[in-house]
């Protein structure tokens, strides 16, 4: 095909070298086709589709120019009858017609349409972060970790998503428009990003309800009190790492305490601990007394409340 150098087609539109867009390639090579653009300013490289469309513009358009159409479908339909008769009209210098030509040299050399049709993409270069993830469009896709910091090449279509690699497909997502959300594949994680996907709030709370129900409370706490649970996630497996330097009783006893005192954060309970103040007995809240109102003129009896009948 020789097409003129459009930017969606012609990365570079060199004379002697000229390079095609990837996505242009890609089109060319599902359809069994190469692409060779004309030089820069030169339209005489395709001297055939210059006259072509010249032609149509004589015989077709010009013939239509006084007529008005209320429907696409109405303008095509007499297109397509005038091409009938431009290609059925004889040449004036060759013998036979555009049709007659068609059928002897054209059609004889065309093969089949491919068996798949062909997806349009476009394609962008990303890098990948150290999240094992690339944006695309506001969405981030995972890849395998071991491709962090490396440049991938994201295959982009209407419905899905491929990160390719020294020219080899590394993964594959459905195309999401959910901006700043996350698409991953465990596959794709380093075996402790693995176990981190396993916590959840029901295996957490288990746990600590083997150490203690003070333990459980604390931590459903630090799991209710976040946005989401797993914005508490650390913070629970840092108070349960917690046993094994002081133990489970001393945990145990350290929660009651933080829990009694209002002070719910691993921080408290792991100041508890290094002051030994788990071994302490509880603080007793102070009994509060019963609060009697002083006499006081503007204070009033709650009968003077009573409603009384008003005039109008």
């Amino acid at each position: 095909m020789v097409p003129d150098n459009p930017r969606a087609l012609i990365s570079v539109a060199d004379r002697y070298e000229p390079e095609v867009t990837l996505a242009a390639q890609r089109c060319a090579e599902h359809f069994g086709t190469a692409i060779l653009p004309a030089r820069p300013r030169h339209p005489q490289d395709k001297a055939k589709v210059e006259v072509g469309v010249q032609i149509v513009e004589r015989w077709i358009l010009a013939r239509l120019r006084h007529q008005t159409f209320f429907s696409l479908a109405a303008l095509n339909d007499a297109i397509a009858d005038l091409l009938i008769d431009l290609n059925r009209r004889s040449f004036k210098k060759l013998g036979g017609t555009r049709r007659s030509w068609f059928e002897t040299i054209d059609q004889p050399a065309l093969r089949p349409l491919p068996v798949d049709a062909y997806e349009p993409a476009w394609f962008k270069r990303a890098k990948v972060h150290i999240d094992y993830h690339v944006e695309i469009e506001g969405h981030y896709y995972s890849v395998p970790h071991s491709l962090v910091g490396k440049t991938v090449e994201a295959r982009v279509t209407d419905y899905t998503i491929e990160i390719l690699h020294a020219g080899q497909r590394v993964a594959s997502h459905p195309r999401s428009d959910s901006k700043g959300l996350h698409s991953t594949i465990s596959a794709h994680m380093p075996a402790a990003h693995r176990a981190h996907m396993e916590w959840t709030p029901g295996r957490l709370t288990r746990w600590a309800a083997d150490i203690g129900p003070a333990t459980r409370e604390l931590v459903e706490h630090l799991l209710t009190n976040k946005p989401h649970p797993e914005m508490g996630y650390r913070s629970c497996l840092g108070l349960l790492a917690l046993a094994r330097q002081y133990g489970q009783p001393r945990l145990e006893a350290a929660c009651r305490r933080a829990n009694a005192i209002g002070s719910r954060t691993r921080k408290s309970v792991r100041s508890i601990l290094q002051g030994g103040l788990d071994r302490q007995p509880l603080p007793t809240p102070p009994l509060a007394a019963d609060w009697v109102s002083p006499a006081h003129d503007n204070l009033r009896d709650p009968m003077d409340f009573v409603a009384t009948p008003t005039r109008h």
